[in-house]
């Protein structure tokens, strides 16, 4: 049975929104196509009509998750006086670290990321990218400060924190590294603070 354009579209919708979520998960090869498909309530079969190959779904998926995590960062900084401790606060915590499908791709993909092809790290880029513009706006400035350095320090030390908090089975050394860097961090951005 034929479906509608609009259906097709609201399948392939959801096939992307499973996908970013389940390569979170699971990571790149941890998930074939069968169960991507299941994932989204789909057959296999429907894959090709959608996606010209696994790499077009997870550079798709990858933007997704990328522009999903921008847009968490700049609701929680919209949602507070004191944006960047927002940030800080909901980054760095048990909460997010135990995030795994909806948590930062950045720490759940970075390194599945780094060997994939240029098709899939441009998205990672770009939200990297839009990441340390709105730390950028957040960084207080001050004479000779480099808030965008900042701003590239700040996010390597953070997603590194979170990354590490996820290896380790220790709870209390896993919170030390988030409350560490959480530390660090606010040092970073006072004014006057060096990256």
């Amino acid at each position: 049975m034929r479906v509608s354009r609009a259906q097709a579209e609201a399948n392939r919708e959801a096939v992307i929104n499973a996908a970013s979520r389940l390569f979170r998960e699971r990571g790149f090869d941890g998930i074939g196509l069968k169960d991507l498909m299941k994932g989204a309530g789909l057959t296999q079969g429907g894959f090709y009509k959608q996606f010209e190959s696994k790499d077009d779904l997870v550079a798709q998926a990858s933007r997704r998750a990328m522009e999903s995590a921008t847009r968490r960062w700049s609701s929680v900084a919209a949602s507070s006086s004191d944006p960047l401790e927002a940030i800080i606060g909901f980054y760095l915590s048990q909460g997010h670290q135990q995030e795994k499908a909806d948590g930062c791709p950045l720490v759940a993909l970075g390194s599945d990321a780094a060997r994939q092809s240029e098709e899939v790290r441009v998205p990672f880029q770009d939200g990297i990218e839009a990441h340390l513009q709105v730390l950028d706006e957040l960084m207080p400035t001050s004479k000779g400060s480099k808030p965008y350095e900042k701003a590239m320090a700040v996010l390597s030390l953070m997603v590194g924190a979170v990354t590490i908090s996820r290896i380790l089975n220790d709870k209390g050394l896993s919170q030390g590294f988030l409350n560490a860097a959480a530390d660090e961090v606010r040092r970073m951005a006072a004014p006057g603070g060096k990256a």
